[in-house]
C-alpha cells in the first residue's frame, strides 16, 4: 500500500482522516489560494484541492497526496474566507434565513514515484456539495456565535465542527463529512482507484 500524505494541518481534517485507520503524514501545502476572477465556486474548490496536492509532489514523490478545499456559494457568488470576526459576522448575517451551497473538493495525486490510477491518471478529484439552510438570526446572536467559535478563515463565518449546528434549520447532504472539509466516501472511492483498500489486506495484516 502506498504511503499517504495529507496536504493539510487542519485538526478537523486530520480527525476525519484518522477515522479511516490509515497511516499518513500531515504536511502544510505550499500553495497560494488565488482564484481567477469569475471562476465558479465549485471549480474554485477543485482548483485549490488539486493545487494543494500538487504543491507537495516534488518533495513527496513516493506517496499519494490528498488535497481538499471548500468554497461557499450564495446566489452564484463565491464568499471568501473572512479574515476578521467582523467579516465573519457580516457573512453569517448574509446567510441568515437563507440556503447556501458548500462545495468540498477532494483530490488524490500520484507523483512519478507512485503507480497511477487506471488510464494513467495521476490526479483524481471529486466534489461533494451540501445545501445548508441557516435559521433566522439576530445581530446579537450572530455576534455571540462568532465570539464563541471565532470562525476566522472559515467561509460563511461558521464552524460546523464546533457550535455551528446551532445555526442551522436544515442540512441536505450525501456525506456529512463534506461539511467539515474532507468528504470520506468520495475520498475512499478515489483511494481505491489507486489501489488503497485496507479491506483487501489479509486478516491480521
Amino acid at each position: 500500500m502506498s504511503r499517504i500524505v495529507l496536504a493539510s494541518t487542519s485538526p478537523f481534517r486530520r480527525a476525519l482522516l484518522d477515522r479511516l485507520g490509515l497511516a499518513y503524514e500531515a504536511v502544510a501545502p505550499a500553495f497560494d489560494e488565488i482564484a481567477p476572477e469569475g471562476l465558479p465556486p465549485a471549480a474554485c474548490a477543485r482548483l485549490f484541492a488539486e493545487g494543494k496536492a500538487l504543491s507537495l509532489a516534488p518533495a513527496r514523490h513516493d506517496a499519494l497526496i490528498i488535497g481538499a478545499d471548500q468554497a461557499l456559494e450564495l446566489d452564484g457568488e463565491l464568499l471568501r474566507k473572512p479574515a476578521t470576526l467582523d467579516e465573519a459576522a457580516d457573512q453569517l448575517g448574509r446567510l441568515a434565513g437563507r440556503v447556501h451551497a458548500l462545495h468540498t473538493a477532494v483530490a488524490v495525486h500520484a507523483p512519478p514515484g507512485v503507480p497511477p490510477a487506471p488510464g494513467a491518471q495521476r490526479t483524481l478529484t471529486e466534489i461533494a456539495t451540501v445545501e445548508l439552510r441557516v435559521r433566522p438570526l439576530g445581530r446579537a446572536q450572530i455576534r455571540r456565535y462568532v465570539e464563541l467559535d471565532r470562525p476566522i478563515g472559515s467561509a460563511g463565518g461558521y464552524l460546523f465542527e464546533q457550535r455551528g449546528p446551532w445555526l442551522f434549520d436544515d442540512v441536505r447532504h450525501a456525506d456529512e463529512t463534506a461539511i467539515v472539509g474532507l468528504p470520506l466516501v468520495p475520498l475512499c472511492r478515489l483511494l481505491r482507484r489507486f489501489g488503497v483498500d485496507p479491506l483487501d489486506a489479509p486478516p491480521g495484516a
